[in-house]
């Protein structure tokens, strides 16, 4: 049986600030309902200084199973779980959690895993290429892990907190020595790839993320973003020849992981997870 709301409806939210833009709702619940779980994934909207309360409370309830977690709270999660990967662990922010059977809360970051996918479904080749990405927040964090997992060459990082970047840069460089660097600035020249992973192009009048007359056809771009569903970037690269990817193709190379994470059987999770 798939979803039915009733009393033995289970409850995975998605939680974040603001939570309009999110399309986990609709399509996590219909994957639910494929695979004949009665659950559902209600948007909930919370603001930072609330997050703590949210957590005491998710965690009492008795039929909430799972939570996905969007902006901006991916890096405030980590610490409401009792076990997380080693990648979520080095990224330091989760995007999804579960609850076992002795009610501990176990999280994971497949945001990385999927932006790479997405990119690789639009064209691109991560491995041995030179990169350059905006952005190193909670999602790109786990982005910047997942890009050099999976082989590229070097790994520029720029973000406006100069803290955050020395921080990240610094944890990647110890599980990836001399790949990653600090980029001087969000200039795209002489990359293979240009990836977003920022809120920046999400609201009318936002600057773009680098400097659009700097793009070459021969660069792919990549963004984060599900809404707009093509950012001013996106349509920019489209128009001179770029290959291109949208955070609507991160979200489908991703939903069927979220749901597996939140909803299969406990004993897939009893190792790989790290006590925090």
């Amino acid at each position: 049986m798939g979803f039915e709301l009733s009393g033995e409806t289970r409850l995975f939210p998605i939680v974040g600030d603001p939570i309009a833009q999110v399309r986990s709702p609709k399509y996590l619940t219909e994957i639910m309902a494929a695979r004949g779980i009665n659950g559902i994934v209600p948007p909930v909207h919370v603001a930072p200084k609330d997050l703590t309360g949210f957590f005491i409370t998710a965690k009492s309830l008795q039929n909430l199973d799972g939570i996905v977690i969007t902006l901006p709270h991916k890096i405030d999660s980590l610490e409401f779980c009792d076990r997380v990967t080693k990648r979520a662990s080095v990224i330091g922010a989760v995007n999804v959690t579960r609850r076992m059977a002795d009610g501990s809360f176990y999280g994971d970051n497949t945001d990385g895993e999927a932006y790479v996918a997405a990119i690789r479904n639009r064209g691109g080749e991560p491995e041995g290429k030179q990169v350059l990405q905006i952005g190193v927040g909670g999602a790109g964090s786990a982005v910047a892990y997942e890009f050099l997992a999976q082989g590229v060459a070097t790994l520029f990082i720029f973000d406006l907190d100069a803290a955050r970047l020395s921080q990240a840069v610094t944890k990647l460089d110890a599980v990836f020595p001399g790949r990653v660097r600090a980029a001087e600035s969000n200039s795209p020249k002489g990359m293979d790839i240009v990836a977003n992973v920022t809120p920046v192009g999400m609201k009318e009048g936002d600057p773009t993320p680098v400097p659009l007359e700097e793009l070459t056809a021969d660069m792919m771009f990549g963004d984060a973003l599900t809404k707009p569903a093509i950012s001013k970037t996106g349509e920019y690269a489209r128009s001179i020849g770029c290959k291109a990817m949208a955070g609507a193709d991160m979200f489908d190379a991703q939903a069927e992981t979220l749901v597996s994470f939140m909803t299969d059987d406990e004993s897939k999770f009893l190792t790989g997870f790290e006590k925090l």
